[in-house]
């Protein structure tokens, strides 16, 4: 992987947000919080940034389990307003509405959308900003919900590796619970990211960082990495398969 002062990654991360926020004549910021590394780490930026008086985090459950009590402890450890709201019923009253069941892929990313709704309801109220959660992992292999997770003002983490962000977590303080916590989108019970992935974070950022960054071909990543062609191949895959996810929309040109 890539050499990083993480200290200055630090520095330039919190100043983008200040940046961001000033330029945008919003008087703060909302995030969702979910219990996870990547929100529990912006929530730290965006307060060190801002100070704790002007960013909300929104905790927003479908299943009320261990995310909820980590996501309330980010929150209370940086003293910030937070709000717990529980997305269900608003879910199920759609679900109901459309007239069929929803696989659970298609209701966890009702979930996210719903998500996204309430983060911007809150934002718009108040003049705040929305800040996402996203890493480049998970935007490179569109392992997000397409104007949910995905939809947000500013990304502070969108051009960090999962991997990465981890070790800027643990330099913000971030509790160790949370980052050594199996990471999970939280859309059903016991889904986790690595396994919805089919490969581990470490594994995916190495390859990712030699494709994307260093532009390496794929025999050669194999061949570094000592892994299989066929989990090089299929990172590209996930690359070209979310391709649309990382646009606005498009159409012919006429």
């Amino acid at each position: 992987m890539r050499e990083l002062n993480f200290e200055d990654v630090i520095n330039r991360l919190v100043s983008f947000i200040k940046e961001k926020t000033e330029e945008a004549k919003a008087k703060g910021v909302v995030i969702g919080i979910s219990g996870g590394v990547d929100s529990a780490t912006v929530a730290h930026l965006a307060t060190k940034a801002l100070g704790k008086e002007n960013v909300l985090g929104l905790i927003m459950p479908y299943y009320m389990n261990q995310d909820v009590e980590d996501a309330l402890l980010v929150c209370k450890k940086l003293g910030i307003e937070h709000k717990l709201i529980s997305i269900k019923e608003i879910v199920d009253a759609f679900e109901k509405s459309i007239g069929f069941e929803l696989d659970k892929v298609s209701k966890g990313n009702l979930m996210a959308r719903t998500r996204m709704i309430l983060l911007y309801a809150h934002a718009n109220s108040r003049n705040y900003l929305v800040l996402g959660t996203s890493n480049k992992s998970e935007f490179l292999t569109g392992y997000f919900t397409k104007w949910g997770d995905g939809a947000s003002d500013y990304a502070p983490l969108i051009n960090l590796y999962k991997t990465e962000v981890w070790e800027i977590a643990k330099r913000l303080g971030v509790p160790e619970r949370i980052i050594t916590k199996k990471p999970s989108a939280g859309l059903w019970e016991g889904q986790s990211d690595e396994d919805e992935l089919g490969i581990s974070y470490k594994l995916l950022d190495e390859i990712l960082y030699r494709l994307v960054d260093l532009k390496m071909e794929k025999n050669k990543i194999a061949e570094e990495l000592n892994v299989p062609m066929e989990k090089v191949e299929y990172v590209e895959y996930l690359i070209k398969k979310s391709e649309h996810k990382r646009r606005l929309p498009v159409g012919p040109k006429i």
